[in-house]
């Protein structure tokens, strides 16, 4: 996501505002901040490595679509990319689709359970796909389920890019080894001094699989 993530009502379960969630964002010294930065230089690198005519990019609990919509905004070449992005909050997915608007790119919004593998439907195999600020809110065995089935959201040769907070106990050096057991190897790790927070950016070397209808891939905590 560009941040947010699976937004729920009140006596839902979860206290956060995923919307007020995006405030940091307006302080380009803050390490939400300095994350999306991060992640926007990985997806600039992907479009420079693709020359394809026509790709496509799939961002799961995408929030406001900061991470694609930011890049996208600067890139001539825009148009080349057809991207989905999944939010569960309603507020969030009708900021992102004004931004889409605005812009004039190929960018759709769904607002769906990034969850269920159902959601991805008409939006994989992809190119790109983004799991920002996913891992960070789920618990450590939906991370091992959802790396194990992320080859599903894949077009051959895909990338992925992911983040997770580095606080104690750190789940990173996990998580990098369940990626190469489903088959990615990693092109980028950053774990910035002074900040909690990681990027990571993997690519499919394995072949990938088909999305099928599966269990539920993650729940936010």
């Amino acid at each position: 996501m560009s941040g947010a993530g699976m937004w729920q009502p009140a006596g839902m379960g979860s206290a956060t505002d995923w919307h007020d969630w995006h405030l940091p964002y307006g302080d380009p010294g803050s390490p939400l901040a300095r994350r999306l930065r991060l992640v926007q230089e990985h997806v600039d690198e992907w479009l420079d490595e693709r020359p394809e005519p026509v790709l496509t990019a799939v961002s799961a609990c995408a929030g406001q679509g900061r991470d694609l919509l930011g890049v996208l905004a600067r890139r001539p070449d825009a148009s080349r990319v057809r991207a989905t992005l999944i939010e569960y909050d309603p507020r969030n997915t009708a900021a992102a689709r004004a931004e889409a608007d605005r812009l004039g790119v190929a960018v759709a919004t769904k607002c769906a359970d990034a969850g269920l593998p159902e959601s991805y439907a008409d939006a994989v195999p992809a190119d790109l796909v983004l799991f920002a600020g996913v891992f960070g809110n789920i618990g450590d065995a939906d991370v091992r389920r959802t790396v194990a089935a992320l080859p599903r959201l894949c077009a051959p040769g895909a990338t992925v890019i992911w983040t997770r907070t580095r606080r104690a106990p750190d789940l990173t050096p996990s998580i990098r080894a369940w990626f190469a057991e489903a088959g990615f190897t990693e092109t980028a790790f950053h774990a910035p001094a002074g900040v909690l927070f990681s990027v990571g950016v993997h690519r499919l070397t394995a072949a990938p699989r088909p999305l099928g209808s599966g269990g539920r891939l993650f729940r936010f905590i």
